[in-house]
């Protein structure tokens, strides 16, 4: 079979656009993560749970304990 410069550069063409099409990095996420911070520590925006103040571990340990219940099929069906 031959192949010809015209065909090679198609293909290659293509290829390059292909691999153009990937997902790019997510850096801004890795970036946000703090290990030095516990988890209950929190920001203090308008995305919280209502009855969570940051940096009480009592009722960040509830709201997880109560999301977790909602999230059963077995306490929501009955």
């Amino acid at each position: 079979m031959k192949m010809n410069f015209k065909t090679l550069g198609l293909c290659l063409a293509a290829g390059v656009l292909l691999a153009a099409c990937s997902e790019p990095p997510e850096i801004a996420a890795k970036a946000a993560k703090r290990p030095d911070v516990a988890p209950y520590m929190g920001a203090d925006n308008g995305f919280m749970t209502k009855g969570w103040t940051p940096g009480d571990q009592v009722s960040w340990t509830e709201a997880i304990n109560k999301r977790n219940q909602n999230q059963s099929e077995y306490s929501r069906v009955k």
